[in-house]
């Protein structure tokens, strides 16, 4: 089976992002149709660290967007600022570092972490 474009964007996109930050812990954005999923991993112990969704906080149908995305980057930066975690790097995946990945990389950032 052929390997879709956005797998072949996503795995070059990670490929480079850990030959280059080795020293970091990943911060991983999922976007569906619906969701927002966003994980903070550590690729050495192959474990993630913490994560949040707009699955559990969104009452509305759709949790994938802007607003959401802000409030979703202060809770990871929350997050892993409990975990004692300060640095991270972004892995966008297969999206474009715009609108909503932009907005929540921004809120992280605002929240004191260090992308």
């Amino acid at each position: 089976m052929p390997i879709s474009i956005k797998q072949k964007r996503s795995s070059r996109v990670r490929y480079t992002l850990k030959k280059r930050n080795k020293d970091r812990l990943r911060m991983s954005v999922f976007k569906s149709a619906k969701n927002l999923y966003i994980q903070v991993i550590d690729d050495t112990a192959s474990k993630t660290i913490c994560s949040v969704s707009s699955l559990a906080s969104s009452k509305k149908k759709n949790g994938c967007n802007i607003e959401s995305a802000k409030s979703l980057g202060t809770a990871i930066a929350k997050l892993a600022k409990e975990k004692g975690i300060d640095k991270v790097y972004l892995d966008r995946g297969p999206n474009i570092y715009h609108g909503i990945i932009k907005s929540l990389a921004d809120e992280a950032r605002s929240a004191g972490l260090t992308i």
